[in-house]
């Protein structure tokens, strides 16, 4: 592939009060340039992910980022939305300037600000992530459409495996410092319907859910001959993304075939297998969600992801450490500014710079990111350049 990460920038996740969105977006900006050793003279395009949605009054973000140097303005800058794909969306776009030769370096930022918003009111804007016209009835959320009680019917009760892939990531978020919440809940908790963990949807429990969060994040993009030049650099050995129907009535949810097609593309394009990747960062919007991608990988086959979760596979010091960062579940989920988060995150680790997160023997790393469920589907695979 043409573009290495070569630099980035993370700032907390959570209730950012006080911080609006262009002050999301600055905190990032400039960071992200100053740890690739750029400034802003040397971006050639700037793509911003914000799903928005109507979570703030002010849309268009685009140029916002110009608010973080005024040596910005003048530059092409462009708003991406996919779901809650909309960072990785980002980050894909900005390869594609980078391969077309349009760009040598790519200013990447994705944020979202949320808790302004009253609860009932996000749910509705998250629905539209869905197929309205299906899906969207009264008593559905979104927590409602990821396939809970028909994975239960066709294949056990997950609830015990969904409980530990909780624990698990919660657990990993403590050693995050830009998570949102830092608390190890334990199997116990996780597992237990109570008042502090009443049931959502189906079997779905409020510790199966991600969190509402603000929060952005930023990453630099570079062509080899430029990424060579700099201090560290991470490579994409794969840039995969698939597109599924949007009407669950059409496919088969269970068997998240989006995401197995990106994964079998991205590994193909990689000419590595799963058991090549030393870590994954996944999309843990729910934990039903994060078990079947451990099926649609092709860590698991269909069925047996519970039996991968049980078995400690996909702890911090297991096979295949998932979410090392806490993922959604721990370090938040602010829609546009996940997937830039994703790739932060598994660049670190590919690194050995992720500090108190970080895995053992760390190397090729795998993320994946998707908007609605497994209908915008993005895989890659990252390895280190330069450390």
């Amino acid at each position: 592939m043409e573009g290495c990460i070569v630099g980035w920038s993370h700032g907390k996740f959570g209730k950012r009060e006080g911080l609006d969105l262009e002050a999301l977006l600055a905190e990032v900006s400039v960071g992200a340039l100053a740890d690739a050793g750029l400034g802003p003279d040397d971006v050639d395009e700037i793509y911003v992910g914000h799903f928005g949605g109507g979570f703030v009054k002010q849309d268009f973000p685009a140029s916002l980022v110009m608010q973080a140097s005024e040596r910005l303005r003048f530059k092409p800058s462009t708003r991406v939305e996919n779901a809650c794909a909309t960072g990785s969306a980002a980050v894909h776009m900005g390869l594609t300037s980078i391969a077309a030769k349009r760009a040598s370096v790519v200013l990447v930022v994705g944020v979202e600000k949320m808790t302004e918003t009253p609860g009932d009111v996000v749910g509705g804007i998250l629905m539209k992530a869905s197929y309205v016209k299906e899906e969207d009835r009264p008593g559905m959320s979104f927590a409602g459409v990821f396939g809970a009680q028909l994975y239960a019917q066709r294949y056990g009760d997950p609830s015990d495996a969904m409980a530990r892939i909780a624990a698990k990531n919660h657990k990993n978020g403590c050693a995050n410092p830009f998570a949102q919440l830092r608390k190890d809940l334990g199997y116990e908790f996780c597992r237990t319907v109570s008042d502090k963990n009443p049931l959502v949807a189906g079997p779905l429990r409020r510790t199966d859910c991600s969190l509402v969060s603000d929060g952005a994040a930023a990453l630099v993009l570079a062509d080899l001959e430029t990424a060579l030049a700099l201090k560290k650099a991470v490579a994409f050995r794969a840039v995969q993304q698939v597109n599924d129907y949007l009407p669950m009535s059409r496919r088969d949810i269970v068997a998240f075939e989006g995401c197995a097609r990106a994964w079998s593309q991205a590994y193909a394009q990689a000419r590595v297998r799963v058991d090549d990747l030393k870590l994954v960062e996944t999309h843990d919007c729910f934990t039903i969600a994060e078990l079947l991608q451990y099926e649609a990988m092709g860590l698991a086959k269909p069925g047996k992801g519970m039996e991968m979760a049980l078995s400690g596979a996909t702890e911090k010091d297991g096979r295949l450490p998932v979410n090392a960062s806490g993922g959604l579940k721990s370090k938040g989920h602010p829609i546009g500014a996940t997937g830039v988060s994703m790739h932060i995150m598994a660049a670190m680790q590919a690194t050995g710079t992720a500090g108190d997160m970080q895995v053992k023997n760390p190397g090729l790393a795998g993320v994946f990111n998707m908007g609605g469920a497994a209908v915008a589907n993005y895989v890659s695979i990252l390895e280190p350049l330069r450390v």
